[in-house]
């Protein structure tokens, strides 16, 4: 069995075609936007620092380990898209965004043919007709689901901006965005395996009307550039680090209360772009240091500021900053909403959502008592190793046999 793989973005630096490459299975990947192919050679080997702010993404958009010759990129797609979701001033507008490239990527992936192929490998409401393509002509159909279900997502934001209306505009399930929602519960009925980074993303999709029993879960899993030593924690306050989108999802106004209530016994940063109003914004700045959005080349230097990472989200698939986090030696703090692979009370705490009281203590016991914070390091640590990207591809591969696709991996699977 080989399959396409059809990606919007760099999800996960291209781990699934990396995989499925390594393991012979790839027979060609498809995606919006590749720095190798179709970019000046040039551009590529400039210093980071002699790019343009605004193409430094697309300059991470490296494949890794994926022959240019399996690799097919539909650049004008993807800047287009970009500037698309760059004017996008509304969740309908980025709906609107999503939904135009979800369409276009599927069509010129049918219109390329599927070659040898006799799967295709597609992520939650990018694939649609891609995935009924493949149906027609009998081939395995696999769909990831990277985050609990928009309708989900939706419901749990909503009831967030009920307590804290100024942070965010209502969004109404109408319109675009509950196209978007249709479009992703359609693709559920045309996977013949649905994949969940976590049980909470597979109980959502069940939730939603989903057929959960053709849902299995694989936990992600990361190389190590990320990868430091546990260290005694820095001078001074603790150091209390979040990573995503700042907004109602991410948990942030309980962010803002924690740091509140903590004051000079902890120090906040918030890295990522903002999801929120500026009053909000403004709010947050003042106990919280603030830095937008950043490169994935500059997280580590963030990590390495760190003594705890924090991540009181709502709503994920299996966030994989938490994964990153560990690989950094960093004691985890999270909800089970993120569905990570941390262990209550071992790699960190795992708190209710919608609860800054649990945060204030979880972050006042590891300022309190180093020792605990240090063995908390090491254990994630440890628990980083386990779910590597060897182990991430042993379990897909395992995962795509049993669903009836392809055949035993040479991988070994470590939980």
């Amino acid at each position: 069995m080989t399959y396409l793989v059809a990606q919007l973005g760099a999800r996960m630096h291209y781990a699934v075609p990396r995989i499925l490459h390594e393991a012979g299975e790839l027979e060609r990947f498809f995606t919006d936007l590749c720095a190798v192919r179709g970019w000046p050679e040039w551009f590529c080997s400039l210093p980071v620092s002699q790019r343009i702010a605004s193409l430094r993404r697309i300059s991470g958009r490296l494949p890794k380990d994926v022959p240019t010759r399996q690799i097919t990129a539909f650049n004008t797609l993807g800047v287009r898209y970009a500037y698309r979701r760059r004017r996008a001033r509304s969740r309908q507008d980025f709906a609107r965004a999503f939904l135009w490239a979800g369409r276009s990527l599927c069509k010129k992936v049918v219109s390329h043919g599927f070659g040898d192929a006799r799967g295709v490998y597609v992520f939650n409401t990018a694939g649609l007709e891609l995935l009924e393509a493949a149906r027609d002509r009998g081939y395995s159909t696999v769909l990831e689901q990277t985050i609990a279900p928009l309708r989900t997502e939706h419901t749990l934001v909503e009831l967030e901006r009920e307590r804290f209306p100024h942070w965010q505009s209502p969004v109404r399930l109408s319109g675009e965005f509950k196209e978007l929602v249709e479009r992703e519960e359609e693709e559920w009925k045309h996977a013949d395996v649905i994949l969940c980074g976590s049980p909470f993303v597979r109980d959502s999709v069940a939730a939603c009307g989903g057929p959960s029993e053709r849902c299995v879960v694989v936990p992600y899993g990361i190389d190590q550039r990320f990868h430091s030593l546990p260290r005694p924690r820095h001078p001074g306050p603790l150091r209390v680090l979040t990573i995503g989108a700042v907004g109602l999802r991410k948990g942030s106004p309980y962010v803002l209360a924690a740091a509140k209530a903590l004051g000079k016994n902890a120090t906040f940063r918030a890295v990522g772009a903002f999801e929120c109003a500026a009053g909000a914004v403004e709010e947050l700045a003042s106990c919280v240091e603030l830095t937008g959005a950043v490169t994935h080349a500059e997280v580590r230097s963030h990590l390495a500021w760190a003594d705890v990472f924090l991540l009181p989200s709502l709503c994920e698939g299996s966030a994989t900053v938490i994964y990153e986090a560990l690989s950094a030696s960093l004691p985890v703090i999270c909800t089970p909403n993120c569905g990570s692979v941390v262990r209550d009370g071992v790699d960190g705490f795992i708190i209710p959502p919608r609860d800054s009281d649990a945060i204030v203590d979880a972050v006042s016991r590891l300022s309190q008592d180093p020792a605990l914070r240090l063995e908390m390091a090491n254990s994630a640590r440890a628990r980083a190793q386990a779910y590597d990207l060897r182990a991430y591809g042993g379990a897909l591969l395992n995962a795509l046999e049993m669903s009836g696709g392809g055949r035993r991996s040479r991988y070994s699977y470590r939980n």
